[in-house]
């Protein structure tokens, strides 16, 4: 995810809609829509499929069905566990803002593979990704979350009949209350242009990744998940990649995914302003190129000036491989 960050996929499965919930077509048992076989069609609750969102584990989907309400609107819904191994980074016990951002990812990905008919496989080169959330509503409670994504297609664009790029906005519901709102754009190609676009990039490899700044200071328990290394300032460190990563690095690619650079940009706000857990309202990322996986990444954060009467704090955090700019992400806390 940035100017060019993707997954890749491979693999499909036969599909039902059925209201909030994706449910396989039954392989045997009573005919669909009679006795017991009709109550699980409309009660059971499972994920999408893996592939449609670009994970290789199940445990990390997010998303659980989806309908198409028009040409240009979506209904998606999603379930937020009360604790996950990596994104349980929320304050005074909330749940992660992070999990928005990956919400909006998954959801892109998954009404252009299943709503949208891009073949699995295809590549996504995410430009820039946003939110606003409100923290007051984040509450984990005895249950997991049920969300619901309003996604629309603000700007859909096709070539030769096949989606070319896409913009699109989401609004993120709790019940009746409105969680967050955000959106993102990409641009999709196929497998043969992405290969010819990366070349020799595809065969690179990460480092050994360099030592992690105290946990504490970026809001972390874990060294493992711990993505800034130290530099000797207090405003700069080095991009610190390990592919081994369970979550972060789901499964092999070629370069840095985007949800590491916006981890980046969490703990470097938390390390700039010496608050662990600051409260996160938005984040508004701007993916300029690949964040490569052999090359030192430089992360920079300082403090923007307040403007009128505007109560939030913002940070600016940016990435940089040889001094050319990669990434950019405001962070209002």
């Amino acid at each position: 995810m940035n100017g060019s960050q993707r997954d890749s996929a491979s693999g499909a499965g036969t599909l039902e809609r059925t209201g909030s919930a994706m449910a396989e077509v039954p392989a045997a048992g009573p005919p669909a829509g009679t006795g017991v076989t009709a109550v699980l069609e409309r009660t059971l609750t499972r994920t999408v499929p893996r592939e449609y969102v670009h994970r290789s584990a199940v445990a990390e989907v997010l998303l659980t069905g989806w309908e198409q309400e028009d040409a240009d609107l979506f209904v998606l819904q999603a379930q937020w566990p009360r604790s996950r191994v990596f994104y349980d980074a929320g304050a005074a016990g909330g749940h992660d803002p992070l999990l928005i951002a990956e919400t909006i990812r998954q959801s892109g990905l998954l009404v252009a593979h299943a709503g949208l008919g891009v073949p699995l496989g295809h590549h996504f080169l995410m430009h820039d990704l946003s939110f606003a959330a409100r923290p007051d509503r984040m509450a984990v409670g005895g249950v997991p979350t049920d969300i619901t994504v309003e996604f629309r297609c603000a700007d859909l664009k096709r070539r030769g009949g096949a989606l070319s790029s896409l913009r699109y906005e989401t609004v993120l519901r709790r019940g009746a209350d409105t969680l967050a709102t955000g959106g993102a754009s990409f641009t999709c190609v196929t497998p043969r242009v992405y290969r010819r676009t990366r070349g020799e990039a595809l065969r690179t490899q990460a480092p050994p990744p360099p030592e992690p700044v105290e946990p504490a200071g970026v809001g972390r328990t874990r060294a493992s998940d711990v993505v800034l290394s130290p530099v000797g300032a207090y405003d700069r460190w080095l991009l610190r990649v390990d592919p081994r990563h369970p979550v972060l690095f789901d499964h092999p690619v070629d370069h840095v995914p985007g949800m590491v650079l916006l981890e980046a940009a969490r703990q470097a706000t938390a390390a700039v302003l010496g608050r662990p857990s600051p409260t996160i309202l938005g984040i508004a990322a701007d993916f300029t190129r690949f964040a490569e996986l052999d090359c030192p990444c430089l992360i920079e954060a300082c403090r923007l000036p307040a403007t009128g009467h505007d109560a939030s704090g913002h940070v600016l955090v940016t990435g940089s491989q040889g001094e050319r700019p990669v990434f950019s992400v405001q962070v209002t806390v």
